[in-house]
Parts: structure tokens; sequence; C-alpha cells
């Protein structure tokens, strides 16, 4: 698969650990100080990237939208909240700094122009464009034209929709992640999809993954096993915290797990095993597994053997199971006892 490329120093695509994002979105209330407690609790769960979303309300909200679901009576409108939610350019900065401290990559989805030159001037590593802004081609004409990658959520998008972006985003020459993703808070693990990201990796050549809203280990766990490349679930101290997206969200030592599981599966995929090597370096423990002929009671010399005299019993060190056949017929020159295993020299007239 063509399609491999870096964000920061993490490279992104197939033989690269998953690349991890904890999103943050509008977990932080508005709160500066709880968005930056935010990032301290997305490093110490070892993410790769911290993400926000950088809303300004009047450059891309008004009056008329309502709301996704009407959480508070604290903002009369979703206008208000967007507003509610927005940073100035120099908190913006501390924010991104803070990460850059903590060894995060920061990101930051954008929904509108005046925000992504506001991100532009902070370094945007990357661009994920969230489900709703796949036709926003002004947005994404803005982007493009920064020179780097795209991650992009398909969650409301047909097929044909998904090819679009993504001949425009290769076309452009930039690196492309396409995440499936199930526009539901919280998403039921029917709903998941894990199939389509095989098919988006098939059909558009390029890195896929999962954006998951469940509030469950079990989809991240499930995608990274298949070999996901990228991997966005959003962060909460708790489910029970006040927000649109908190039930949706994992917790800090979830993600934690998840970030542990990644490691583990990479580790497990570097290391082929080779089964020939790999037997011939049991060769010890396997004779203590294995068995060998031993006499079923106690014999006589002379006596002739018959396949009912003859038992497999470990270990394996004396004559191998494959050869019983050839002991039927043979006659005993001494006695032999049941608790030890038949010697080759045990036969013989």
């Amino acid at each position: 698969m063509s399609g491999t490329f870096k964000i920061g120093a993490k490279r992104v695509g197939p033989g690269a650990p998953a690349f991890i994002i904890a999103e943050v979105a509008q977990a932080h209330e508005g709160s500066l100080g709880l968005a930056h407690s935010f990032i301290d609790a997305a490093a110490s769960a070892g993410a790769d990237a911290v993400k926000f979303q950088s809303h300004i309300a009047s450059a891309e909200s008004t009056l008329d939208e309502p709301f996704r679901v009407r959480f508070t009576s604290q903002d009369a409108t979703r206008y208000d909240y967007w507003r509610r939610m927005e940073f100035s350019a120099v908190q913006w900065a501390e924010l991104a700094n803070h990460a850059a401290e903590k060894k995060l990559v920061f990101l930051s989805s954008a929904f509108s122009i005046e925000a992504i030159e506001l991100l532009t001037g902070l370094g945007m590593a990357a661009w994920k464009v969230a489900s709703g802004e796949v036709d926003s081609y002004p947005l994404l004409d803005a982007m493009a034209a920064t020179g780097a990658p795209f991650i992009v959520s398909t969650g409301m998008s047909p097929w044909s929709e998904i090819a679009a972006i993504a001949d425009y985003v290769q076309g452009k020459g930039r690196g492309l992640a396409l995440l499936q993703c199930t526009s539901k808070y919280p998403t039921t693990l029917e709903q998941i999809g894990l199939n389509v990201i095989g098919e988006l990796r098939r059909r558009f050549n390029c890195p896929a993954g999962l954006s998951d809203h469940s509030g469950s280990v079990f989809p991240p766990l499930a995608a990274l096993a298949q070999g996901a490349d990228v991997l966005e679930v959003h962060l909460a101290f708790d489910r029970s915290m006040f927000g649109p997206d908190a039930k949706a969200s994992l917790t800090v030592a979830e993600l934690r797990q998840v970030v542990a599981a990644r490691d583990a599966f990479a580790a497990i995929a570097v290391h082929p095993v080779d089964k020939d090597a790999a037997a011939a370096d049991a060769a010890p423990m396997r004779s203590l597994f294995m068995r060998s002929v031993a006499p079923v009671r106690e014999l006589p010399a002379g006596a002739v053997l018959t396949r009912d005299m003859l038992a497999l019993k470990k270990p394996g060190t004396g004559i191998p199971a494959a050869d019983l056949p050839k002991l039927v017929g043979q006659k005993l020159k001494r006695d032999v006892l049941p608790n030890r295993l038949l010697k080759w020299d045990d036969i013989g007239d």
C-alpha cells in the first residue's frame, strides 16, 4: 500500500504502530485550565497526539444553527455555545506549547478559514477533517495549501463522497488517512463498522483507522487487532462529566490500556516466528512432553511383543511413538517393568 506519511516524527501507515489521538473536543467546557489538564492526561496515558476543536463562532455559525443535543440551559443558542468554547490565539499557542513539552503532537480541527489561519501559525502537523466538513472545499483548499497531511472522518459520508475527498487530497499530493466513524454519541457496538476500515484501505490505497464514539475499550482494541493505522478516541476524566461527549469517551485509565495494547500488538507484529527454528529451540522441552514406548505390565525375557503389551508414556527420550509398530513381533531378551521406558537393547534374540 502506498500513502504512508509522517505526522510530526511519527510515521503513519503499514509497519508502524497505530497513531493514537486523544480527542478532547469540547470536554474542556471553555476552561483553559481544564484544557491543559487534558493535555497532561493524554500524555500520561501514552497517546501520540492530543486533539481539540478550534471554533470561532462568528466565522462558522449563525443563530439558526440548532443544538445537536440540548444538554444545558447555560447557552441560549448553539452560537452562544461555540462562543463559550473559543480560546484566543495566545491561549491556543499556550496549549500547543504545553503539548510539545509533553511530547504530544498538537492537533485541532478547524471549522473556518480564520481557524485554519490561526492554527497554521502554530504549525499544524496534520489536519483532522471532521465528518461534517468533507465537502467544505474552501476549508480543504486552505488546509492543503499548508502542505500538511489529512486525517478525514467519514461518519456521515457515502462512498461517493469519500471517493471525492480522497481524490482531492491525493490529487494535491498530500498524505491521507481515512477513518471509519459512526456519528452517534455514544455509538452502540452493533454500529461500529470495523469492516469499513479494510474497505477504506483497499479502495483508496491509503492508511485507514477508526474514530470511535462508543465509550468502550472494545472497539478500539478490536480495531488495533485488525491493524488500524490511526485510532481516535474521545477522552474524559469520567463518563459522568458534564458535556455532550462524556458518555462517548474513554477514561484516562482506559486510554492507557488501549495504548498498552497498541504497543503489545506492534511488538507481536514485528517479530514473526519461524516454526522450524522455534521447534528446534524447544527440542529439550519437547523430550519432556512427548511420549515413548513402554510396556503396560511386567514382561519376561523371551516374550514376543504384541500391540496390547505396549503403551505410550512420558518422557519422549526412549523409543519414539512412531516406531511402536516396528516392535510388534519382536522378542525381549530381558525382563522389563511397566514403570520404565522400553529400550532398543531390551529387544533381540
